[in-house]
């Protein structure tokens, strides 16, 4: 990513959940005078984005950061064979929180 796109993305993340349209990234991200010399000027830089998946539009061309899965910091979670060991061995259930790989060898 250069630099405009990871100043969009942290300008977005300001707004979390909130479409926010282009002028108005436009105007408050490049300042007065780039804003007087082109006000879309942000515009192929949010469709890059679009393309990439990490900002989502609406009907009506405004723009938001996509909201993270939840899950998916469940899913990058790497737990050790022996803390795997411990929780098998406890009488409680933690298959809804972590996901317990059946195919991985056990250690001895």
């Amino acid at each position: 990513m250069d630099y405009d796109e990871r100043s969009v993305r942290l300008f977005l993340r300001g707004y979390p959940g909130q479409f926010v349209s282009a002028r108005v990234i436009s105007r408050r991200l490049g300042g007065k005078r780039r804003y007087h010399e082109d006000p879309l000027w942000v515009v192929p830089i949010l469709n890059r984005l679009v393309d990439k998946g990490v900002v989502e539009t609406d009907a009506q061309g405004h723009f938001r950061l996509k909201k993270a899965d939840p899950l998916d910091a469940r899913k990058r979670t790497w737990l050790s064979p022996q803390v795997k060991r411990i929780l098998e061995r406890s009488a409680k259930d933690f298959a809804k929180v972590i996901k317990i790989d059946e195919d991985e060898e056990e250690l001895a």
